[in-house]
């Protein structure tokens, strides 16, 4: 069997698409890992109230770890000169106001950028929207990562999404352990692929039609 990117190579993948000067929101699971690898210029906000800490404290130093520092998935952050850190009014009014670049985590994705990631739709044990919607809808950009496929082997990069949606074409990137791929107004377009797999065999796990790229490449993991 080929070998896929791990969770944390897709953070990295995640966080070359951020630039100088923007400011970051990070969703539960795969992208609080972007946290280890801030480029510079770059500001991360986190939900419950905090802008511009530094990188996550990992489980081999959490007795360095301050109670009070926290993100919104229960990770502990180190704390920076020029952090602010404020109230969730505020926090939600940066949310939404069209500046932030968000990288969420999906179940789904849907060809043209419809978003699903909170719920599979199996009853009230599946968790609940919290601030997704407003993250997904209120960003300038949109970054989801995820795994391409389930447990399973079926896709998650879908022509329709089967699960309950968090916003409708929000999506701009989706970075996969098998691929990034763009969501364009002619469809989805076949960016790069991670090494050792080819573009079929990427568009043989993913329903939607792809778009290859003209400079279709592998992805660098340097």
């Amino acid at each position: 069997m080929k070998e896929k990117l791990d969770r944390e190579v897709i953070a990295m993948r995640a966080a070359k698409e951020l630039k100088y000067g923007d400011c970051v929101n990070l969703g539960i699971g795969i992208p609080n890992l972007c946290a280890h690898f801030i480029p510079e210029g770059v500001l991360f906000q986190t939900e419950n109230g905090a802008l511009g800490y530094g990188p996550l404290i990992r489980e081999d130093e959490i007795e360095n770890a301050e109670q009070y520092y926290v993100d919104a998935g229960g990770k502990f952050w180190t704390p920076v000169p020029g952090m602010s850190i404020f109230d969730i009014v505020t926090s939600f009014a940066m949310i939404r106001s069209g500046r932030l670049t968000t990288i969420l985590g999906g179940l789904q994705v849907s060809e043209t950028g419809d978003l699903a990631n909170w719920s599979t739709g199996g009853g009230a044990l599946g968790g609940t929207i919290g601030g997704g919607m407003d993250l997904a809808v209120g960003a300038k950009k949109v970054i989801i990562t995820l795994e391409h496929t389930t447990k399973e082997g079926a896709p998650k990069i879908l022509t329709k999404c089967t699960y309950p949606l968090t916003a409708q074409k929000c999506v701009n990137f989706v970075i996969t352990d098998l691929a990034v791929i763009e969501v364009t107004g002619s469809g989805l377009v076949l960016k790069e692929v991670a090494p050792g797999w080819t573009a079929d065999e990427v568009q043989a796990l993913t329903e939607p039609r792809l778009i290859l790229a003209d400079d279709l490449k592998e992805i660098d993991l340097e």
